[in-house]
């Protein structure tokens, strides 16, 4: 569910285009920012709360590059924790203008336990990455690594976001597809994503926000259209993550937005109450 959870940003990248020139101007967030979750699922027709989330930014330096520090924390609580324990933590490392450096997901999901990594470089206008998994539980598995490069930026879940939400939402038009590379931490997958319209949408802090929103899709063997999540980001300036669908294997998910602290701009999306 972390995983799937950040996908969400996938979105706005869509205005832009793929290419291999990897930076852009942030107008969206400052450092300091704190964005808050509530995550729920669908239990015999009854939305139950099994946890949060939090997604928080930061400025540090990486490799003595100055620039920002994306993190994720998803944590179900101790009742869900019978069901299905999760603690995932990703993090992520991208300079002042954006450009992913490092990638990690530390992920306790059931039985299993692991970290992917991948690093980031640029050489005459191409991207690369270096990724690897390592295995806690089970620990009798062998690291697995793998190296691509793309014409085109390779993103992770996390350095996709930051980006996107400094896109212009006038630039979507309905029905608008793109295809590009993001990086997982153990391979590169071709992501799929379409913009849908705009929606009005209730968030679990009492409010309801007008939103844009994007759907991340699969497609089968036969090419049949497979919804996998489905997003909604605050139309204002913020382009704050609001809420998230997620049709996973072993049901549904949501994730509902609570509150957010230090954002850099007023909340001009909330939907006036009659």
């Amino acid at each position: 569910m972390g995983g799937a959870f950040i996908a969400l940003l996938l979105a706005a990248f869509a205005a832009t285009g793929a290419h291999a020139q990897c930076s852009a101007k942030n107008t969206a967030f400052l450092p300091g920012e704190h964005i808050t979750y509530d995550l729920m699922f669908n239990w015999k027709f009854i939305w139950i709360k099994v946890g949060y989330a939090a997604l928080t930014t930061d400025s540090t330096e990486y490799q003595g590059k100055p620039g920002y520090c994306f993190r994720l924390k998803s944590h179900t609580s101790k009742r869900a924790d019978f069901f299905f324990k999760m603690r995932d933590t990703l993090t992520c490392h991208v300079t002042d203008r954006l450009e992913p450096l490092y990638f990690c997901k530390a992920a306790e999901e059931g039985k299993r336990h692991t970290k992917d990594e991948a690093w980031f470089s640029y050489k005459d206008g191409v991207s690369y990455v270096k990724q690897r998994r390592t295995w806690y539980k089970p620990a009798d598995r062998e690291p697995q690594e793998m190296e691509y490069n793309d014409s085109r930026c390779i993103f992770d879940m996390l350095s996709i976001l930051g980006q996107a939400r400094s896109w212009r939402a006038e630039d979507f038009q309905v029905g608008d597809k793109v295809h590009f590379p993001m990086a997982t931490g153990r391979r590169v997958e071709q992501q799929t994503l379409i913009y849908r319209g705009i929606e009005n949408v209730d968030a679990k802090d009492g409010h309801t926000y007008r939103c844009l929103v994007f759907s991340f899709v699969e497609y089968d063997d036969k090419g049949k259209e497979n919804e996998i999540i489905t997003f909604f980001i605050s139309d204002d300036d913020n382009h704050l993550p609001i809420r998230l669908d997620m049709y996973l294997s072993f049901g549904s998910a949501k994730a509902f937005f609570t509150g957010v602290t230090g954002n850099r701009y007023p909340l001009t999306s909330l939907v006036a109450e009659d």
